[in-house]
This record gives structure tokens, C-alpha cells and sequence, in this order.
């Protein structure tokens, strides 16, 4: 193949894709796993305490992404 150089707006809308996928992947995974916690049996509307382990699950969730990703974010720069 002949030397091919790659569009920089291509590049870039590409790359943004990929992270709103990876976001949406991240969603899916949060919804799956607090559902599967905090939900004993479907009901009309979600009881206090259901609620609040949702939200508690989440917190810890987005903590813990947060903390990871640093940590990987660290371990990058010092590979450089």
C-alpha cells in the first residue's frame, strides 16, 4: 500500500466516538451491577432505601473509577 496519511478531523471524530463508547459502555456496566445490588423484586416505585443504595453505589462506582483511572494516569507517566 502507498504511503497513506490520516485526516486529522477524521482522526479526532473517530477518537471521540471511541470514548463516547467507552462511556456508554461504562454507563451500562454501572446500571447493571447497582440494579443487581440494591433491586430484590420490581416494584411500582423505588422505596427509600432502594434508592438510597443506588445512589450510594454509584458514588462508590464513579470513586472508584476516578481512582483507578489516576492511578493508570500515574503509572503512564512514569513509563515516559
Amino acid at each position: 500500500m502507498a504511503d497513506q496519511k490520516v485526516d486529522p478531523e477524521l482522526a479526532e471524530f473517530v477518537n471521540m466516538e471511541q470514548q463516547k463508547q467507552m462511556i456508554q459502555g461504562q454507563v451500562h456496566k454501572l446500571t447493571d451491577t447497582c440494579w443487581e445490588k440494591c433491586m430484590d423484586k420490581p416494584k411500582d416505585k423505588l422505596d427509600y432505601r432502594t434508592e438510597g443504595c443506588i445512589s450510594n453505589c454509584v458514588d462508590r462506582f464513579m470513586d472508584t473509577t476516578v481512582a483507578i483511572a489516576g492511578r493508570f494516569q500515574q503509572l503512564m507517566q512514569k513509563q515516559m
